[in-house]
C-alpha cells in the first residue's frame, strides 16, 4: 500500500538547498557512523544510519529521486506521516550520534499504529480480536480508538476465554452478542468454536490482535491468536498483530518442551513453558506452519531485557486469576500440578498440598539456590505450603522455580501423578511432555529434570532467533 502523505514539503527547500553543500561536506568528512542496526533512518538497508541516508532523504525532499515505501517509513524519523527537513535535520543528528534513534519513548504497538502506520488500516473494514487488556498506555480502548476513527471501520470484535470483558471463570462457555453501544457482533473464540468461521470473518478487509499476553505457553490467549491465524489464512484476510510485551521479559526461555501428541489449546505449538517471545514474535513463529499474509505492529523503546515493570505501564487484570504481576510471575512457578494434589492459592501466589510441613518445604526451596525469590511457610487449612517472595523479578524463573517447587513436594509427600493413555490428561497437556510425570515417579532430583531438559531448550532459544523482532535487540 502507498505510503500516506507522500506530499513532500516546500517549506523547507531555500534552507535545504542553501544547507546541502555544506552539510555534505561536512557530513562526509566522517567516516561512516557506528550507529546502532535499526530500521529507523536506515533508508538504503545497509545496516547503519550514515551520510548515504541522510544524502538519500535530501535529494527526496528536493524531487531529485525517488524513495520506496519502506524507504519512505525509514526515512519519517519523526512519525507525521510526511518525509521533509525535518526529518532530514533528525537524520543528521543520528548519523553524527549526536541523538540515539534507540532512545525512545516506550510505546505499545498499538500505539504506534495510531501514531504512525495509520496505513495499514486505512479505509478497512477491521475485525478485532481482543479484551479489557487491550487499552493503551492512557487506558484509551483499542476497541473505543478503532470505532471513533474516521478513516478506518470497526466492524466486529473476537473475544477469548474469559470473555472480552475478562470475566467470564476459567474454561466458562462464552456466548456470542451483539455489543449494546457499537451494535456489532461480538464473537466468542471460547464457545461453540475457537476458531473465527468463515461467516464470523465475512465482511472484514483485516483482522487485528491486541491481547496482553503473560508470557506462558498454557495461557490460551497465544492460542487463540494462533487459531485467528490459521482461519484468516484460509479465508485470505491479513492479520496486524500489535505487539505488547513480555512481561517476564524476553531472556527467559525454560521448562519442559512441547511435544507434538500433546499439542492442545493450553499447549498451541512446538513451546518451552516460558518462551520469552512477545505475542508479535509468536505470531511470526507460529506462522512458519501457517503462511498467513501477517503484519507485526512493534513496540518502540522496547528491549528484551525488560520485564512489565521497565515499561511504565499499568497493569490492566487480563483474566480474573492473574489481577496483577505478581500473580503473573507465580503462574508457572504454582499453577503446574494438575490433579496430582499439589495445588496453587491466593491467585498463583502460594503452592502446596496435603501432607507437606510447610516449614521443611520453606527450607527446603530456600537452600535450592534459586535466584530472586524467597519461600515464606505458610499453612492453609491441612495443607502446607509456601507463599512466594519475590525479591528480585528480573532474576526470578517461573517455569524453573515452579519444576522444583512441585519436585521438592513429592519428594517430601504423597501425590499422584496423572498419567496419559488414550486421552491426555490435563497435568501432561500443561507440561506439554509425559516425562516430566515419569521423573517424578523415579524419584529424580529438580537438579536432574532441568538437566535433562536443557537440550531441548538450547535447541529451541537457536531456533527462535529467526522468529524474533530485530528492533528488541535478540541475543
Amino acid at each position: 500500500m502507498p505510503y500516506l502523505n507522500r506530499t513532500r514539503s516546500k517549506t523547507g527547500l531555500a534552507i535545504v538547498i542553501i544547507a546541502i553543500s555544506i552539510v555534505t561536506i561536512f557530513l562526509l568528512s566522517f567516516p561512516a557512523a557506528c550507529a546502532p542496526v535499526i530500521n529507523p533512518g536506515d533508508v538504503n538497508e545497509d545496516g547503519k544510519v550514515d551520510v548515504r541516508d541522510v544524502v538519500a532523504v535530501m535529494k527526496y525532499v528536493l524531487n531529485l529521486r525517488n524513495l520506496t515505501d519502506d524507504q519512505l517509513k525509514a526515512a519519517d524519523l519523526n512519525g507525521d506521516g510526511i518525509v521533509d527537513v525535518r526529518d532530514v535535520t533528525r537524520l543528521m543528528q543520528v548519523s553524527l550520534e549526536l541523538i540515539d534513534q534507540t532512545d525512545q519513548e516506550f510505546k505499545l504497538g498499538s500505539e504506534v499504529l495510531f501514531e504512525k502506520m495509520r496505513y495499514l488500516v486505512q479505509g478497512k473494514k477491521v475485525g478485532l480480536v481482543t479484551n479489557q487488556s487491550g487499552v493503551n498506555s492512557r487506558g484509551e480502548s483499542t476497541i473505543d480508538l478503532l470505532h471513533k476513527s474516521s478513516y478506518v471501520e470497526l466492524v466486529a470484535l473476537y473475544g477469548p476465554e474469559h470473555g472480552i470483558d475478562g470475566k467470564a471463570a476459567a474454561g466458562e462457555y462464552v456466548e456470542s452478542y451483539t455489543h449494546p453501544e457499537l451494535g456489532i457482533p461480538v464473537y466468542s473464540l471460547y464457545g461453540k468454536t475457537r476458531m473465527p468461521t468463515g461467516e464470523m470473518l465475512s465482511g472484514i478487509d483485516l483482522l487485528i490482535y491486541d491481547i496482553q499476553d503473560i508470557g506462558a505457553r498454557s495461557y490460551t490467549y497465544i492460542s487463540t491468536l494462533n487459531y485467528c491465524m490459521v482461519a484468516a489464512e484460509k479465508y485470505n484476510i491479513p492479520v496486524v498483530i500489535l505487539d505488547r510485551p513480555n512481561p517476564l521479559g524476553g531472556l527467559i526461555v525454560d521448562g519442559p518442551m512441547m511435544e507434538e501428541r500433546f499439542k492442545s489449546f493450553v499447549g498451541v505449538d512446538i513451546l518451552p513453558m516460558a518462551h520469552g517471545m512477545t505475542a508479535g514474535e509468536l505470531g511470526q513463529y507460529f506462522n512458519r506452519n501457517i503462511n498467513a499474509d501477517l503484519t507485526v505492529v512493534p513496540m518502540e523503546g522496547y528491549d528484551r531485557s525488560m520485564i512489565f515493570q521497565d515499561t511504565g505501564l499499568s497493569w490492566v487484570q487480563t483474566s480474573p486469576n492473574i489481577p496483577d504481576i505478581d500473580s503473573v510471575f507465580g503462574y508457572m512457578t504454582t499453577g503446574l500440578g494438575e490433579n496430582t494434589g499439589v495445588f496453587q492459592a491466593d491467585q498463583f501466589k502460594w503452592i502446596g498440598g496435603r501432607g507437606l510441613d510447610e516449614n521443611e518445604y520453606a527450607s527446603i526451596l530456600n537452600d535450592a539456590g534459586l535466584t530472586g525469590i524467597e519461600f515464606i511457610p505458610e499453612r492453609r487449612g491441612e495443607a502446607g505450603g509456601v507463599r512466594l517472595k519475590i525479591t528480585d523479578y528480573h532474576l526470578f524463573s517461573p517455569a524453573r522455580t515452579g519444576i522444583y517447587a512441585l519436585t521438592y513436594a513429592f519428594s517430601l509427600a504423597d501425590f499422584n501423578i496423572p498419567k496419559s493413555n488414550e486421552t491426555n490428561v490435563m497435568f501432561d497437556l500443561i507440561m506439554g511432555t509425559a516425562k516430566m510425570g515419569e521423573y517424578l515417579e523415579e524419584g529424580l532430583s529438580p537438579q536432574e529434570i532441568e538437566a535433562l531438559f536443557t537440550p531441548d531448550i538450547k535447541s529451541f532459544k537457536e531456533i527462535r532467533k529467526e522468529y524474533l523482532l530485530p528492533q528488541y535487540n535478540p541475543e
